[in-house]
């Protein structure tokens, strides 16, 4: 490896302008440059969030010889898309390590790195081990025993995750690790903070939309979901740690139920035994 690709590897943010030609948002260098195991990303609709996410992909791949890169999105369609971004990304002339294989949903590198862009399934993902970085694309709308099964592929391979997305109401696992979640990096970025987005586009975008729908879609916020009976905030104000539970005898009724089932059990089984 060349002094050069030395210094991009260190530098993904001058590795963007010197063989990309791009220079990323002030956001996007900030994670670029983190050395965060585990990084959030909320971000507004057409701030980058995708791009950004293809960026730490690539330069993991051809800065880490054999690393495998996974990027999880909830549906067969986003994966493709977020493969033909990386595909953009990487396919740039200047880059220093040739594929040796390209499909729709994968890259494998002649150093050895591998990556694979598949949907959120939890049949299509079991089965991968030694996790360099995992990337799970537009995190709100993967469900939770997904989210949970993905889990331990960073268990020995000490690898990264990054989780992107916009606001999907507050519920599931994103909400959650947003919200109290130990051990991540945060970033909220919201269209204000992305120049590509006009005040002009915004200032139209408010008035044509509900209020809740542009601030999920533009502002992070996270809404209350629609078919909730009780708001988030109302139920989490009505929990109290200094409460004690309290206790109705469940497991003595869930034993005393346990012993009438197999006394009846029992009874059946004799009475059907006498009768043959």
């Amino acid at each position: 490896m060349s002094l050069r690709d030395e210094v991009f590897k260190l530098d993904p943010v001058l590795w963007c302008q010197e063989t990309l030609n791009l220079e990323p948002d002030p956001w996007q260098s900030e994670v670029l440059r983190s050395n965060s195991k585990r990084i959030l990303l909320l971000c507004s609709r057409q701030a980058g969030k995708s791009f950004t996410c293809g960026l730490l992909a690539t330069h993991t791949a051809i800065y880490q010889p054999g690393s495998l890169i996974l990027c999880i999105s909830p549906t067969l369609r986003q994966s493709s898309e977020l493969l033909h971004t990386i595909s953009r990304i990487y396919g740039t002339p200047d880059q220093p390590v040739p594929s040796t294989a390209e499909s729709a949903l994968k890259i494998e590198l002649k150093n050895g790195s591998r990556i694979i862009c598949l949907p959120g399934k939890e049949q299509n993902v079991r089965g991968y081990a030694g996790v360099s970085l995992l990337i799970i694309d537009e995190s709100a709308r993967v469900p939770d025993d997904m989210y949970f099964s993905l889990r331990p592929f960073l268990a020995v391979s000490r690898g990264r995750m990054v989780c992107s997305s916009t606001p999907f109401g507050k519920r599931g696992w994103y909400f959650r690790e947003w919200t109290e979640g130990l051990g991540w990096e945060r970033h909220q970025i919201t269209a204000l903070q992305c120049p590509r987005i006009t005040p002009e586009f915004l200032d139209q975008e408010r008035k044509s939309m509900p209020q809740a729908a542009f601030d999920a879609e533009y502002m992070c916020v996270f809404g209350e979901s629609t078919d909730s009976v009780f708001g988030y905030d109302l139920v989490a104000g009505a929990v109290s740690k200094d409460i004690e539970p309290l206790d109705c005898g469940v497991e003595e009724w869930q034993i005393s139920m346990s012993d009438w089932i197999i006394s009846r059990a029992q009874t059946w089984l004799m009475k059907w035994t006498t009768a043959a």
